[in-house]
């Protein structure tokens, strides 16, 4: 599969269960060395990641995993990460994986992008819009009666999102759209749902159903979606394999998807 057609989170800490309290006496024998080669075997386990071609730097304090380095695309970043996480030893980890951008593109450009697609998408007319680029704020778009406040950044390709927005899917649809700018590395969606809103497989369907449909490059008509947990399992038949593809990065993209599953059928 090819490198993401457009393109999660810089710096971010991913929780991951704490070691079991039973085990303390044997864990605390683990020395630092042994869990970064068990993370190491771990990640060059998963088949999506090409650890020959995209190294991946290391780092263990005794609790705290930290991965840095560049990834192909976002399904082997948060394959990466589902990987190190299932580490008994990791009490957390700090994620700095940046996806290798499908265009090089400066930040300038990135936010250009990102004011026209967040200005030009219908869920946000009722959202203010405001570009942050250091200390200068540009506020794009001010409805009379806002329901909510969406902020959007970038430095160095990584594209962080804040404010806060009135459902969980337009946090999920915001991050979809920074995802798509071709030169994004890297998206930490920082926006608050408020009030609070619990997520569920079926929000998590409506996003990707939502994501698929907005996308020009693909016929949402023709794909099925569903959800467990947080695995979505693509169906569908399409007429190429970049459709295919597509279809597959666009839910991966979404906020909360832990894995995908493309049985997409290709016919002309």
């Amino acid at each position: 599969m090819e490198a993401n057609h457009r393109n999660l989170g810089y710096a971010n800490r991913l929780r991951a269960p704490g070691p079991d309290r039973n085990n303390l006496g044997s864990q605390s024998m683990t020395t630092t060395q042994q869990v970064l080669d068990r993370a190491r075997h771990a990640l060059a386990s998963e088949p999506r990641l090409d650890l020959h071609r995209f190294p991946l730097s290391l780092a263990f304090d005794g609790q705290t995993l930290t991965i840095e380095g560049e990834v192909a695309d976002i399904a082997a970043k948060k394959l990466a990460l589902e990987r190190a996480a299932a580490l008994p030893e990791v009490a957390g980890i700090i994620d700095r994986l940046r996806v290798q951008p499908a265009q090089p593109m400066g930040d300038r450009e990135i936010r250009d992008h990102l004011a026209n697609a967040f200005q030009g998408e219908p869920a946000f007319t009722d959202l203010e819009l405001v570009e942050k680029d250091g200390e200068r704020t540009l506020v794009l778009h001010r409805p009379d009666e806002a329901a909510g406040r969406i902020e959007f950044a970038a430095a160095d390709g990584v594209v962080t999102l804040d404010g806060r927005v009135p459902t969980l899917a337009r946090k999920r649809l915001a991050g979809v759209l920074a995802w798509w700018v071709p030169g994004s590395r890297d998206v930490v969606n920082g926006i608050a749902v408020e009030p609070p809103e619990e997520d569920s497989p079926d929000a998590i369907e409506d996003a990707v159903a939502l994501v698929l449909d907005r996308d020009p490059f693909v016929d949402g008509s023709q794909i099925r979606v569903g959800v467990r947990h947080a695995v979505v399992h693509l169906t569908g038949l399409v007429p190429t394999e970049s459709e295919r593809d597509m279809a597959e990065f666009d839910a991966w993209y979404v906020f909360g998807v832990d894995k995908v599953i493309n049985d997409i059928e290709v016919r002309a």
